[in-house]
């Protein structure tokens, strides 16, 4: 049995997710490598130390200490937004990485978008690098896209996509999140959460998407102005003509963690909520009834882990995005690579220009 020797660089929330759904891969799937947890590494010596003695790493180092461990083989990448980069780098001069999962956004500013492109030009193929865009490995998204590539539907018109919570409406909230209240597109809604909607549409439309157009909404003394807690955007997909919104919102009251697509087309429509993720839902012109689509788990390998019908949740689809980059067995999943994650971070950026725009505009109003 293969085994894979894992590092993380990142102590956070995330991290714990991460850990979570990489010791449960072997409940879930019969062929998986085994994994070893080296190292994880962060700012805090305190945060690492308690991470590992928890979670079951073998060590826990500086950043510096990390980058000189050659025992680790697939690394991480969970800190917050503005090292992603910079940890990528030190990842891809580790001698023995061979794997390297790097969280959304893959990066903070227009200087390191641009110089990723160019090191994504230069990457080893030896080298698998995936980015933590999970949303496309939820079962219903999945069964979904296969439905939308099947050209039923035809060629589409217009479409809606909202990612909503309201947990940034307490105080005691933003209080213990302020790295994610910088100023976009290092921080801010359509950064934390947008990007997961821009992820999935571009799966569904390609990575062409343009905006058109900006909004931002909704405010506090203690959130910088450049921070969107709210931001809309107008969307064109130029080959097909196709338009519609994409809308990110840390401030939504109600919401819970809604995720919400619409797709409308020539011969029909196609629509998924994340109230409901065991089923979409899709209709045929002419038919005059919406189908639900019951899903379940279809995950390949076929997993009956803890039952077929079972309902599969963010955690799930998380578990099968580590099978995804440990093993590549699944040929019909959609895998979002180093240039998909770019595709996605230009959307990121150019919404930090378009809402500066609008703010200079209608700040005072």
């Amino acid at each position: 049995m293969q085994k894979i020797l894992i590092g993380f660089l990142g102590a956070g929330g995330i991290a714990r997710a991460h850990a979570y759904a990489l010791q449960s891969l072997k409940f879930y799937y019969n062929e998986v490598p085994e994994l070893v947890f080296e190292s994880v590494a962060s700012a805090r010596e305190e945060s690492r130390e308690n991470f590992a003695a928890k979670f079951g790493f073998a060590s826990a180092q500086s950043v510096e200490e990390f980058s000189q461990n050659k025992k680790i083989e697939a690394v991480f990448i969970l800190g917050p937004n503005n090292v992603h980069f910079e940890h990528l780098k030190l990842a891809l001069q580790m001698p023995n990485v061979k794997y390297i999962y790097l969280e959304k956004p893959v990066c903070a500013s227009i200087q390191e978008e641009e110089e990723m492109k160019k090191l994504a030009e230069n990457i080893s193929a030896k080298v698998n690098i995936q980015i933590g865009f999970q949303y496309l490995q939820t079962s219903s998204v999945r069964e979904a896209l296969e439905f939308w590539k099947s050209g039923k539907l035809g060629k589409p018109i217009h479409f809606d996509l909202k990612y909503y919570h309201g947990d940034y409406l307490q105080s005691s909230y933003r209080e213990k999140r302020v790295t994610r209240l910088t100023p976009a597109p290092d921080g801010g809604a359509m950064a934390d959460l947008g990007s997961h909607g821009i992820s999935l549409l571009m799966a569904f439309l390609g990575e062409d998407l343009q905006i058109t157009g900006a909004l931002q909404g909704g405010g506090f003394s203690d959130v910088p102005a450049g921070s969107d807690l709210f931001s809309s955007l107008s969307l064109v997909e130029p080959e097909t003509g196709a338009v519609g919104n994409l809308s990110a919102s840390r401030i939504s009251s109600g919401t819970g963690d809604l995720v919400h697509l619409e797709l409308y087309a020539e011969n029909g429509a196609l629509r998924y909520s994340s109230k409901n993720s065991e089923y979409f839902e899709y209709y045929l012109e002419g038919s005059d009834q919406w189908i639900k689509q019951m899903v379940g788990s279809n995950y390949k390998p076929v997993t009956s882990f803890p039952s077929g019908h079972v309902p599969p949740g963010w955690l799930r689809s998380m578990v099968h995005a580590h099978y995804l980059f440990l093993t590549g067995d699944d040929s019909k999943a959609f895998i979002p690579d180093l240039k998909h994650g770019l595709a996605v971070q230009r959307i990121v950026r150019e919404t930090a220009e378009h809402l500066s725009v609008f703010r200079k505009k209608y700040a005072n109003g």
